[in-house]
């Protein structure tokens, strides 16, 4: 099982942004889930929180939060200074990282494995919003190989049909070629 544990901050779309994932494992024949801890209760909005996801190749039927992830995402790298983002990531795993600036620049160095990759000017863009879930969710497909590009823009079409999902998809297809150039 690979265990995806994503960080951000509420109404940045990370509950979406794992949806998007656990359907385009559905849609790649595997098995999976996505689920939110919001933490405290009140207005989320601009707090951190996190969301998770399951990819396996037979029934996930632990449910409760991700500990000890295999992938990490962080969608803003502000959240860095609140919360340890890459506690728990098994060894050899990977985190992903929004920001422009370098790993050693936000603090990142020794041993873990963390890629920086510019999300939120790749959808300023494409969609002139800084909508970074949509973007880490091509940079995840391109980098991890987890789930393919067909499957991430069918979820991601299946969720927002008509143009939103056209315009999400075109911006899901450049993270990916853009990620998957930098391999």
């Amino acid at each position: 099982m690979k265990e995806v544990r994503i960080h951000g901050r509420g109404g940045q779309g990370s509950v979406v942004l794992a949806q998007f994932i656990a359907g385009a494992a559905v849609e790649d024949g595997k098995y999976s889930q996505a689920f939110p801890f919001l933490g405290g209760g009140g207005d989320r909005k601009g707090k951190p929180i996190m969301a998770f996801a399951r990819i396996d190749d037979k029934p996930v039927r632990l449910r409760s939060k991700v500990h000890e992830p295999d992938y990490v995402i962080v969608q803003d790298s502000t959240i860095t200074a609140e919360v340890d983002v890459l506690a728990g990531l098994k060894r050899g795993g990977l985190a992903l990282i929004n920001s422009e600036k370098t790993a050693e620049q936000l603090g990142f160095g020794g041993d873990r494995r963390v890629a920086v990759f510019p999300a939120s000017r790749i959808a300023m863009e494409v969609l002139g919003r800084p909508v970074v879930n949509t973007a880490l969710a091509g940079i995840f497909a391109a980098v991890t190989e987890q789930v393919s590009l067909p499957s991430l823009v069918k979820a991601i079409k299946d969720k927002f049909p008509g143009e939103v999902g056209e315009q999400n998809a075109r911006l899901v297809e450049r993270a990916y070629r853009e990620a998957g150039d930098r391999r």
